[in-house]
């Protein structure tokens, strides 16, 4: 069995565990209060990219290797897609529902990191995976009318989008991982900030300039909950960085997956989802198999 100690790893996983579900909930709530998703993305990388200016001076990119850059790139690239296809999802689905699905990213980073970075799991992982996907079967079906699975959810635009997105953040870490072990975590970070303000923001000139102010008249209005996502993405964000730094990235995100219980709590609490045990249900047999496939690396 996995001996957790109290190390700047795990506090970074805890930390991560907790704010992923909490920016999720300020991201719906400001989707429904008629934000975009595209500009919830950028406001929130244009924020965090202001406030790590004062970092910059230490980051000494001059001597970073071009194969760090083209790491850089994917992620940024690769990361803002997915995030504004999170959103997307978040705005129109459950979060009780789409928090347990992340549960796959495990699975999906596993493969990733084989290929990648060479990182190779346990046979037992393979038991941890079945277990995600029953798990999946219970969630996914307590959404359906009382009628269990059926394939047909597959099709609803919101899953549609999380599973997109959970692909795209699986790749996305498996290139940040890569880009710290030219770097450090703080580098990533930053770079991570700044890149994806301005992958974000140009998306945003190219489709929706005609909308910037009202918009900018929107996010005016919610500063609470603006401020409260800025500050829970940053931490969410700099923490996942810091636990890959330490972790293989495959084991970091089987542990993330925890945070899917915070997802149908919160779910519950926020927003009054339904079927509330069901999903509890799935989602601790989801974060069972995800814990295996980390307890028997």
């Amino acid at each position: 069995m996995l001996l957790l100690i109290l190390t700047l790893t795990t506090i970074a996983i805890v930390v991560r565990i907790v704010s992923s579900p909490l920016s999720n909930v300020f991201q719906k709530q400001l989707t429904q209060r008629k934000a975009e998703p595209l500009f919830v993305s950028s406001a929130t990388y244009g924020f965090l990219s202001i406030l790590t200016i004062a970092f910059w001076p230490e980051l000494k990119l001059d001597n970073l290797p071009v194969e760090f850059w083209w790491n850089v790139l994917v992620f940024n690239a690769i990361g803002v897609l997915g995030n504004v296809l999170l959103i997307k999802a978040i705005r129109t689905g459950e979060l009780s529902v789409l928090g347990p699905v992340n549960a796959y990213k495990s699975v999906v980073s596993i493969v990733f990191g084989m290929l990648l970075l060479n990182e190779i799991p346990s046979w037992m992982g393979a038991g941890g995976v079945a277990l995600i996907v029953a798990g999946s079967y219970v969630v996914l079906g307590s959404g359906n009318q009382g009628r269990g699975f059926s394939l047909d959810i597959l099709k609803q635009p919101e899953i549609q989008f999380r599973l997109i997105a959970l692909v795209c953040s699986a790749i996305e870490a498996v290139f940040i991982k890569r880009a710290m072990l030219l770097s450090s975590p703080m580098t990533t970070f930053v770079l991570w900030c700044v890149l994806g303000f301005l992958f974000s923001f140009g998306w945003i000139i190219l489709t929706l300039r005609n909308r910037l102010s009202e918009q900018i008249r929107v996010f005016s209005a919610q500063k609470g909950t603006c401020a409260a996502l800025f500050v829970s993405t940053g931490c969410m964000q700099f923490s996942t960085n810091v636990a890959f730094d330490g972790m293989q990235v495959g084991y970091v995100l089987a542990l993330f997956q925890t945070s899917a219980l915070l997802n149908v709590l919160f779910g519950y609490q926020f927003f009054k989802e339904k079927n509330i045990i069901q999903k509890l249900v799935g989602a601790v047999i989801m974060v069972t198999g995800a814990a295996l496939i980390v307890m028997y690396k």
